[in-house]
């Protein structure tokens, strides 16, 4: 359980170090501003454990909540329990300039345009799209490996357990937040969401598209200890429609005094909905989808490609705390968005690498297409499925999934997988009543390539 900061403070803490002919001043002016020299947010449950013994950790709290006072956002209303606030932290402009800068409809546009004849980008572009949908079960306990998990979706086979049927919840649900990208958010369109989601998994427990009307529901941590427990159901209807009201409203006006930025305002529907837990089960899913669709919604189409659970999956512990410590803190948005901030610049990141490697891959594997001769050899749609399938972004085809990753006919999608075994590039074995094709290995396809090379010599 982490520690919930003190409810009475020392006022006035500078006056106060004065007349403390025992305290030194300069061992705690330094400790009056909202974060520390690296740019931190910290909590009190964090700065309890970090302070010098001999700091009085009560004084030292009263100089931090001072300054953060005086230059938060109060006015930060969006139909809460409790009227939140924020300090926009280095880390959250950071992650504010890096999503105007690589994630929005302009910038995706760029990127493909620059690659120009390198196809292979849109294959891997909807590779990464299974990434959240996955990534997001996964967090929230989803047992199902990856591999298994992207060879279900590739191949547009049926769910084997309630396991995989979470994460093509998931997937239909990211996809429905895209599709819906343009419409004005309603407590109806969540429920819907809530529906595509979690429905056929356990309805019992779930109840798909239902919002709870009782108070036991709760969230707990892994020991069994409940570490938040909702807000009354009685008045959860109010306060979902002031939400909706609030998130409809234009905050994007860069001249207007209550201007918040759509990646805050994402997280913030983020937060508020795993706050409120309006659904007896899987908040949490419905919660990061309409981050999403929010972001969608403003045009950062990149986002469609960016997957913040796979990065919030590696430390639960701190996405978990995230939200308590807003929570226990006067309801401060800062450590919710400024955690979300630091894995969204991380993730952001990771898509560009994503996109260099694969660019820096392509030159290489246009290099060896075109000394062993096989470039000639090769249609357009050969070489997108080849080179997909070299830089190991996906491992296995089927012509069902070329079909549709190609926008071709099922005729074509055929021609191109085994025009590709013929050329001894792959190999297919079948999988019930399914042909399952994949690359052979490169190793042994460059070992291939040199000794017919030298057999056709001597």
């Amino acid at each position: 359980m982490i520690i919930s900061p003190p409810k009475d403070l020392i006022e006035n803490p500078i006056e106060f170090i004065s007349k403390q002919s025992n305290y030194s001043f300069g061992e705690y002016i330094s400790y009056r501003t909202p974060v520390d020299s690296k740019g931190r947010y910290f909590h009190f449950d964090e700065i309890k454990h970090r302070l010098p013994k001999k700091l009085d950790t009560l004084l030292v709290w009263s100089l931090m909540k001072e300054a953060r006072s005086n230059q938060r956002q109060t006015a930060f209303f969006d139909g809460s329990v409790v009227v939140p606030s924020l300090y926009l932290t280095p880390t959250i402009q950071k992650a504010i300039s890096e999503t105007d800068r690589n994630t929005t409809t302009a910038a995706l546009e760029w990127m493909c345009n620059k690659i120009g004849e390198q196809k292979h980008l849109d294959y891997l572009l909807n590779d990464l799209i299974e990434d959240e949908a996955i990534s997001s079960s996964q967090l929230e306990g989803a047992a199902t490996t990856t591999k298994v998990a992207k060879d279900m979706l590739k191949r547009a086979r049926k769910p084997r357990s309630l396991d995989e049927k979470m994460i093509l919840g998931n997937f239909r649900m990211m996809k429905f937040a895209w599709e819906h990208r343009n419409k004005a958010l309603s407590v109806e369109f969540i429920e819907e969401l809530h529906q595509i989601g979690v429905e056929g998994i356990e309805d019992d427990k779930y109840k798909p598209g239902v919002i709870r009307t009782t108070d036991d529901v709760v969230v707990e941590n892994n020991d069994g200890e409940v570490v938040h427990t909702p807000p009354k159901a009685e008045s959860l209807s109010s306060r979902l429609d002031r939400l909706v009201e609030w998130v409809n409203q234009s905050h994007h006006d860069a001249e207007s005094s209550g201007y918040i930025h759509p990646l805050v305002k994402a997280i913030t529907l983020h937060f508020r909905i795993g706050y409120e837990h309006p659904f007896h089960d899987g908040n949490g899913r419905v919660a990061r989808a309409l981050f999403y669709w929010y972001m969608f919604k403003n045009e950062f189409a990149a986002f469609r490609y960016i997957a913040i659970s796979l990065l919030l999956k590696e430390a639960p512990v701190q996405y978990g705390k995230s939200y308590l410590y807003t929570e226990t803190d006067d309801m401060d948005l800062t450590y919710f968005v400024d955690h979300q901030c630091r894995i969204i610049i991380r993730a952001i990141n990771k898509f560009k690498a994503s996109y260099k490697e694969s660019v820096e891959q392509t030159e290489v594997f246009n290099k060896w297409l075109w000394d062993s001769g096989l470039y000639r050899q090769l249609t357009d749609k050969q070489q997108t499925v080849f080179q997909v399938a070299k830089s190991e972004k996906a491992v296995s085809f089927t012509i069902n999934n070329v079909k549709d990753n190609l926008g071709c006919s099922y005729n074509t999608a055929a021609t191109v997988l085994n025009g590709l075994v013929e050329l001894k590039l792959f190999k297919k074995v079948k999988d019930g009543r399914e042909w399952v094709y994949k690359m052979i290995d490169q190793k042994e396809l460059v070992k291939s390539w040199q000794a017919d090379t030298k057999q056709f010599k001597d």
